[in-house]
C-alpha cells in the first residue's frame, strides 16, 4: 500500500522555531512555494495513475492549502481531497507559540526532562500530547488506509510514521530531519521508507 506523505510547507512559526502544535498558522511565501513545488514533483512521479489515489490531510489550514496547492499543481481539483482529524498535529500544551530557548528561560528542568525523553514526554497544559500518544492515532489512520493516498500533514504525524512503519526507536524518530520541500513515500506493508 503506498503512501505519498508530505509536511505542510513553511509557516513564519516554523522559521522562528515556534512550537506550533495545533495552532492555525498559516503557510509564508516560502511555504506556498514549496507545496507547489511537491506537486510538480508527485506530478512527475504520479503521472496518469493520480487519479487512482485518495487524497487526505489534517484539517488545519497550512495542511489544507499544502494540499490545495499540491493538487494544483499536479492539475487536479484543488477542493477535491477530504479532512482526517487523526492527522492533525500534536499538541504542544501550554508551549504552543514558544521557542525552546524561550521556555528554557523560565522553566528549564522541564525542557531537560523533555530531551531526556522525547518520545514519551507530555508537556504542560490540557489537551498536551507525547509522540506516543499522537502515534496511537496516527497507527489507527495507517490502517484505515485502503487504497495508495497522497497525505498531507505535519512533523509529528512524519516521525509517527517513522516509528511505526520504519521500526525506529523513538529517539531516532524524535530526532530526524522532516523537510518541507520533500515527499515521504511509505510501502506500508512492507516496512519501507524513501524521500523523493
Amino acid at each position: 500500500m503506498l503512501i505519498y506523505l508530505i509536511r505542510h510547507g513553511q509557516t513564519d512559526w516554523n522559521a522562528e522555531g515556534r512550537l506550533q502544535g495545533q495552532k492555525d498558522i498559516g503557510l509564508n511565501a516560502l511555504g506556498r512555494r514549496q507545496a507547489s513545488e511537491n506537486g510538480i514533483r508527485l506530478a512527475e512521479e504520479l503521472g496518469e495513475s493520480a487519479v487512482d489515489f485518495d487524497f487526505v490531510a489534517s484539517p488545519l489550514g497550512r495542511t489544507r492549502e499544502t494540499m490545495e496547492r499540491v493538487r494544483a499543481a499536479m492539475g487536479l481539483d484543488p477542493d477535491a481531497y477530504r479532512t482526517d482529524p487523526r492527522l492533525i498535529e500534536l499538541s504542544f500544551g501550554d508551549w504552543e507559540g514558544s521557542t525552546i530557548p524561550e521556555l528554557q528561560r523560565i522553566m528549564p528542568e522541564r525542557v531537560e526532562a523533555r530531551a531526556r525523553q522525547k518520545w514519551d514526554f507530555i508537556p504542560p497544559g490540557k489537551d498536551a500530547e507525547s509522540y506516543e500518544i499522537l502515534s496511537w492515532r496516527v497507527g489507527a489512520w495507517l490502517t484505515s488506509v485502503e487504497r495508495p493516498t497522497v497525505c498531507v500533514s505535519h512533523g509529528g504525524i512524519v516521525r509517527s510514521v517513522f516509528r511505526i512503519v520504519g521500526g525506529w526507536s523513538g529517539d531516532k524518530a524524535c530526532d530526524m530531519d522532516v523537510p518541507q520541500d520533500r515527499i515521504l513515500k511509505i510501502d506500508r506493508d512492507n516496512g519501507l521508507i524513501g524521500w523523493l
